[in-house]
Order: C-alpha cells, then structure tokens, then sequence
C-alpha cells in the first residue's frame, strides 16, 4: 500500500540492522537518519512505482563513478545480472542475480520481470529480498534495466523488478 504524502525530504541513511527473510516472513532492513541528519534532495513523487524527487547534487558512486547507461526493457533478457545495495556498514555492492522471467509490457507496470537472488553473500545476510532493498538498481549486460519492487513472501529469494525505461514516463504522468 502506497503512504499517501504531501512533500518530503530524501537523507542519507545508514543501516543499522538486517531482520533475515524467511519462508512467510519477507525481513528488512533496519536504517537510521540519526548518524549525518543531512537532507540530500526533495520527493516530488510517491506512488505505486516508487518515490521519486530531485537531489541537490549528484551523489558520488561508490562502484559506478561514471554512471552506467541505461537498459531498453526489449533488451533485457533470463540470465545473469547483478542488484547495487547497501545491507550493512560495509556500504554498496554489487550482488548476483538471475532474471528468470521477463514480462513483454507495452505500458508501464510494477512487475516487469522476476528476479532470483543467488549470491551465497547476500543469501547469508539477508535471506535473499528483504523490506527496505525496493529500488535497488538491477544491471543486466554493463546496463541498468530497471529496480527491485517487490519480495515473494512465498520465497525470499526472488521478487519483482521494474524496467528503468517506465521510471522517466511515470515522472512525466505527474
């Protein structure tokens, strides 16, 4: 369910703690706002494909410095990939993934394709997909195609991804 807000403020964040996913029990990640208190940008938008708003500046990347291009959704195909996140204070990295579906979609929609957590690393913190890891970017072939949206509460190693290319046209719809 989407929380209904008026205005917001985006900060930095550290993670505190990581509740393992399990079989009926998704996990989370645990953040706190305490540590810097800077607010780094403003949220325009909240809705069912994500939250979305401007930074004051562009964030230095720890693994990608340069950027990544972006990944057409026609290109993204079952296979390897990998996720960038933060589940601890080791900060980002880069983690495996399989693309095991992909969802042909010809208007944008939250489950784009589904994703298989497989990295021994990542499935040893995390149980695989935890609460707070929506909006990880998912790279695919040196691209980014999209982001994680959803974990199977079913199976905590696999969950939904959205295409990157809906991100700028659900920005324009607002």
């Amino acid at each position: 369910q989407v929380l209904t807000i008026g205005h917001g403020e985006i900060m930095s964040a550290d993670v505190v703690d990581v509740r393992k996913g399990a079989i009926g029990n998704p996990g989370e990640l645990k953040g706190s706002f305490l540590g810097q208190q800077r607010i780094i940008g403003g949220i325009r938008i909240n809705n069912r494909f994500g939250i979305y708003g401007d930074m004051q500046q562009a964030p230095a990347h720890p693994l990608y410095p340069d950027g990544l291009p972006i990944g057409r959704k026609d290109a993204v195909h079952t296979g390897p990939a990998t996720i960038l996140c933060t589940v601890d204070a080791e900060g980002m990295k880069e983690y495996d993934i399989e693309i095991v579906e992909v969802n042909r979609q010809s208007r944008p929609a939250q489950r784009s394709m589904v994703v298989k957590v497989v990295d021994p690393e990542l499935l040893e913190k995390t149980g695989g997909i935890v609460q707070g890891m929506s909006g990880s970017p998912i790279l695919q072939d040196g691209r980014i195609i999209g982001a994680v949206t959803h974990v199977f509460v079913n199976d905590p190693t696999m969950g939904y991804g959205l295409y990157v290319e809906w991100m700028p046209e659900v920005c324009a719809k607002q």
